[in-house]
């Protein structure tokens, strides 16, 4: 039986092949097909030629001005030599293109008052912008039939994303052949007849023509919405089915007890939680309770309390006889988070201690650079089951890490974490599936578009608990106003006055290293995009501290802290850090998430057109946490109006998560929402942007639910379901399972 989509897989032909697939990674004929035009030119508008810039590769619509040949030196052999020069103008700006050779015939081609379409890569000779050997195309002369001629003048040209040796104008010629020859049926439509009619929307084969073939501008919008359809209809049939299936898979219930350690912990706190706290914890609860493997996303401002409502739902699972298992980014956090539940639980935590409680259960820490002695001892609460709570980095996903019964995972800033290790510490659970909360303060791109494309369950903490000072956050241009930075450090030196302390945040450690390349896994893009200039290397732990300590914070007592120190060392930093023995902490990212010493007071980051929009607001909520207000200063070198200018701009003027989330798409892109590629560079969504298109991808959420819900096998569609096959491959299937 033939497949839907027989036409589209057919591979290109020999001719094209070649070029298409090792420029552009074309294979067939629906690659070529959903390789869309980036942007439209007008034969009847000239494109603006005064605004191209030297190197970039070009596609411009102009008329011949002047054409001029001169005879140059003779080459070898004697052969004469010349060179046709042609000037192009728009009316903004003039083009000179180059020919050296063929000349005769660009000669005749290149008719002065003729309007032609010209690639090629913008260079400059002698002070002027040109193209040498442009490819050109040029356009038929007006023609007695006026009507017949603005017909023409005014049919969009599709421009490609192109390359030196694959212009735009040949990627286009290719196309309209790949659509002349599937003709006017092409392949079976994915989508249903009866949703296309609902919704309005043309049939595949229609669209394919106008997106690539537009007859005038009215052609466009419509294609681009019916394919947009196609990618969100496809994709939200595929999370449907796994939703559907997820509701079948078992998860053993964990709904607590009453009067075991929830409701002593809540008994002993010495302040109310918040109702957003309450709200969110209650709904934590009821999905602990379900038969049925929870899957939630916390998302709360830095500050709003998320450790808390995760603690007081591993306590429910631990009153039901499970165990719960908090995986940290890094060993700073995993030390914080274990000495801070060490420190709420108080005697909750010291089962088998005099001083212990009679229900009383410990807290575990598991990290990759432990001694030999606490490392057994951890393994063995887990294995055994003493411990019903246990804390720890990615050591906890290694195949000798047991546990008892693992009900419970909660993940913190899970875009530091890849989705194959997530699954490691998952598949440790013995009986059906673990329940699963993963916290962030600022959705990472693939997070935020997976909770609009409807795949996770998101509860929000937007009410920061009382005590919390706001922080304000002010972009330091370092070269542009230095003065701006030595007022900074003089605020720094104030701070300190007042017995109040500080973090400098750098990129990296020092002695040659990359930034970041203490981060364990910064996966889903945790690291901001480069902006593509050449720049000195990122500023280093080492160098500014003692560039601080013997310069503008002279006196003070400065200290750095970074990954490779022994974890003896890092937590002894932090202590003295927190006792207030230490003005100024000069960090890497170790210091990113958990970390609270209410007496900071001011963030200083360097070099923080490096980071991405996560890490700064994650970094900012280190300070402000006590009474005092906090105040977080960006230095930076870009310049104003660049992409990393606006990005500081951004994290400067609001403090909500998911509206710098918001940016981060912006800049980022979702990333691959079924592979692995998250960093945002590659993406199966050729059409669909989460940020223009939620209202969309909304309604094809419905129609999804609708069709699966009446034929989950999709028997009656098939269509669609050969569609959802080709989309889901093995890997991506495997993967999208695993999220």
């Amino acid at each position: 039986m033939t497949s839907w989509d027989e036409p589209l897989r057919t591979p290109l032909g020999a001719t094209a092949a070649k070029k298409l697939a090792g420029e552009l990674g074309l294979h067939t004929v629906g690659d070529l097909l959903r390789y869309y035009p980036r942007r439209y030119a007008t034969r009847g508008e000239l494109t603006d030629l005064s605004s191209l810039a030297e190197g970039e590769q070009v596609t411009v619509v102009a008329e011949v001005h002047s054409v001029h040949k001169r005879d140059l030196r003779r080459g070898p052999g004697g052969k004469p030599r010349s060179l046709l020069e042609a000037v192009i103008t728009d009316g903004t700006g003039r083009l000179t293109l180059a020919f050296f050779a063929k000349v005769g015939y660009h000669q005749r081609e290149l008719v002065t008052g003729r309007r032609g379409m010209f690639a090629g890569r913008v260079s400059t000779y002698r002070g002027k912008k040109q193209l040498a050997h442009p490819v050109y195309e040029m356009l038929p002369e007006d023609s007695a039939d006026d009507g017949r001629a603005r017909e023409f003048a005014e049919r969009p040209i599709p421009v490609y994303p192109a390359t030196k040796d694959l212009p735009s104008m040949t990627i286009a010629r290719c196309v309209s052949l790949v659509l002349d020859q599937i003709g006017d049926s092409g392949p079976a439509d994915p989508l249903p007849s009866d949703l296309r009619s609902r919704h309005r929307l043309l049939d595949l084969r229609e669209a394919l023509e106008r997106i690539h073939r537009p007859a005038d501008s009215d052609d466009i919008p419509r294609a681009r919405i019916r394919l947009k359809w196609d990618e969100a209809f496809v994709l939200q049939v595929a999370l449907a089915r796994r939703r559907r299936e997820a509701a079948e898979v078992a998860a053993r219930p964990r709904p607590g007890r009453s009067g075991g350690l929830l409701d002593a912990f809540d008994a002993a706190l010495p302040f109310d939680l918040t109702e957003g706290q309450r709200e969110v914890g209650a709904a934590v609860a009821e999905g602990l309770s379900s038969t049925h493997p929870m899957h939630r996303l916390l998302q709360g401002d830095v500050g709003a309390g998320k450790t808390l409502v995760a603690l007081r739902a591993m306590l429910q699972v631990v009153d039901s006889g499970g165990q719960a298992a908090l995986l940290a980014p890094t060993e700073v956090l995993a030390q914080q988070h274990h000495r801070s539940i060490t420190a709420m639980l108080g005697p909750l935590a010291q089962a088998g201690m005099l001083d212990g409680a009679e229900n009383a259960t410990r807290v575990a820490l598991l990290t990759g650079s432990q001694g030999a002695a606490a490392r057994r001892e951890s393994l063995l609460d887990a294995a055994s089951g003493a411990a019903g709570i246990v804390v720890g980095t990615h050591a906890l996903l290694q195949e000798h890490v047991s546990f008892a019964d693992l009900g419970f995972i909660v993940v913190d800033e899970q875009h530091r974490f890849g989705v194959e290790q997530r699954d490691a510490l998952r598949e440790k659970s013995a009986e059906g599936r673990p329940h699963v909360l993963v916290m962030t303060a600022t959705p990472i791109p693939r997070t935020v578009a997976m909770t609009v494309y409807g795949d996770l369950d998101t509860v929000a903490l937007n009410q920061v608990p009382a005590g919390r000072a706001p922080v304000s956050t002010h972009v330091v241009p370092a070269l542009e106003k230095p003065h701006f930075l030595e007022r900074a450090w003089r605020r720094v030196r104030e701070e300190a006055a007042e017995q109040r302390q500080t973090y400098v945040v750098c990129p990296r450690i020092g002695d040659g290293d990359q930034a970041g390349a203490e981060d364990p896994s910064p996966a889903d893009g945790a690291e901001a995009p480069g902006d593509g200039e050449a720049r000195r290397p990122p500023l280093a732990v080492t160098e500014v501290a003692s560039e601080l300590a013997a310069g503008p914070l002279a006196g003070l007592r400065v200290e750095p802290l970074h990954g490779r120190l022994s974890p003896e060392d890092k937590d002894a930093a932090m202590r003295r850090f927190a006792e207030g023995r230490t003005d100024v902490l000069v960090a890497t990212t170790v210091i990113e998430v958990g970390v609270d010493v209410p007496n900071a007071t001011v963030m200083v980051i360097t070099d923080a057109d490096r980071f991405g929009v996560s890490q700064l607001h994650q970094l900012r909520g280190r300070v402000g946490r006590g009474g005092l207000p906090g105040l977080c200063l960006l230095v930076t070198e870009a310049e104003e109006g660049s992409p990393a200018r606006e990005r500081l701009d951004a994290v400067a003027a609001t403090t909500d998560g998911f509206a710098l989330s918001r940016v981060d798409l912006e800049q980022r892109r979702e990333g691959d929402v079924l592979g692995g590629a998250q960093s945002g560079r590659r993406s199966s969504l050729r059409m669909l942007t989460l940020l223009r298109d939620e209202e969309l991808i909304g309604r094809a959420r419905e129609e999804a639910a609708r069709y699966v819900d009446e034929d989950p096998k999709l028997e009656g569609h098939r269509p669609l379901a050969e569609a959802l096959d080709a989309l889901l491959t093995e890997e991506r299937a495997e993967y999208l399972e695993k999220t």
